[in-house]
C-alpha cells in the first residue's frame, strides 16, 4: 500500500529567483493493495513531483509518504525495495543484452547468487522475453523496450508498482500486453499506481482515480463516482469540471 500524507513541495521560480512555485500543496491519498489507482491532472498539477517524492528523488518540504508503512524519507532503501518503478521513457543501456539489463537492476536491489538468477529467469518467463533475453537492446521496438523496462521493475518482486504514463508511444498491441500484465498483478494483490492522460485507459483500468490540481487533491473515487459527482456521463467531461478548467483535457 502507498500512502501520501499532506505533501508540500516548492521550487525556486527560474524566471524570478526571489519567488517560489508551489508544486504540492498538502496532497494526501492512499493507493491500496489489489487495486489500480490512477492519477489524473493537468500539466503542472504536481503529479510528477508526487511520484518523484515516492521514488526518493525529491524530498518533501512538509508531510511524508510511506510504502507498506515504511517511510520514504527515514528508510529510503527499505521503502524502495518494496517499489517497482516504471518510468515514462524506456531508457536502456543499448550495449547490454536484455538479460544483462535486468541483471543490473537486480543487483541494484541487492540480489545475488542463485536467488538473483532464479528471479531473472522467472521474470523473463513471465513476460515472454525468452527470444529477446540474450540480444543487445539496441534496435528494440518500443514494445520490446517496454517489456525489458517492466522486467527491470519486477525482478525484485515488489508489492507496489508506480508507472508514469506507461503507454506513451506504445502501439495498440504493446498497450494491450501491458494492460493485461497490470490486470494480472492486480489479481495477485499488488498495489498499482499510475499516471496517465488517456481518459479511456483510466476509466477502463482503474478501481480508483485521484484527480490533482494546483498541487492539491481535487477529487477522488471510482470513475463512476467521479462522473456522478460532476454530473457528467464520461470521465473526460467529469475531469474538466472537477478541476474547473477546459485546459486540462490536453494536459
Amino acid at each position: 500500500m502507498i500512502e501520501v500524507n499532506n505533501l508540500h513541495k516548492s521550487f525556486i521560480d527560474k524566471k524570478d529567483k526571489k519567488n517560489s512555485v508551489k508544486a504540492l500543496d498538502g496532497l494526501s491519498f492512499t493507493a491500496k493493495d489489489g487495486e489500480i489507482t490512477g492519477i489524473l491532472g493537468p500539466n503542472g498539477a504536481g503529479k510528477t513531483t508526487c511520484l518523484r517524492t515516492l521514488y526518493g528523488l525529491l524530498s518533501a518540504d512538509e508531510g511524508f509518504a510511506t510504502i507498506d508503512g515504511i517511510s520514504v524519507t527515514k528508510s529510503p532503501l527499505e521503502a524502495r525495495s518494496k517499489l517497482g518503478i516504471f518510468p515514462d521513457k524506456f531508457g536502456l543501456y543499448e550495449r547490454l543484452t536484455a538479460y544483462e539489463q535486468i541483471d543490473y537492476f537486480a543487483s541494484l536491489h541487492g540480489m545475488t547468487g542463485k536467488s538473483k538468477k532464479q528471479a531473472i529467469e522467472q521474470v523473463i518467463q513471465d513476460l515472454e522475453l525468452g527470444e529477446l533475453a540474450h540480444r543487445k537492446t539496441v534496435g528494440f521496438s518500443q514494445g520490446q523496450r517496454m517489456k525489458v523496462t517492466l522486467a527491470q521493475a519486477l525482478v525484485h518482486q515488489p508489492q507496489n508498482f508506480v508507472l508514469d504514463e506507461p503507454t506513451r508511444g506504445l502501439d495498440v498491441m504493446s498497450t494491450r500486453i501491458l494492460r493485461n500484465h497490470l490486470a494480472k498483478f492486480k489479481a495477485k494483490g499488488h498495489c498499482i499506481l499510475f499516471s496517465s492522460h488517456v481518459m479511456q485507459e483510466v476509466a477502463a483500468l482503474c478501481d480508483r482515480v485521484i484527480i490533482v490540481a494546483n498541487g492539491k487533491l481535487a477529487a477522488q473515487g471510482t470513475p463512476q463516482e467521479l462522473c456522478e459527482l460532476a454530473g457528467e456521463k464520461n470521465l473526460e467531461e467529469a475531469f474538466v469540471k472537477l478541476i474547473g478548467s477546459d485546459e486540462g483535457v490536453a494536459a
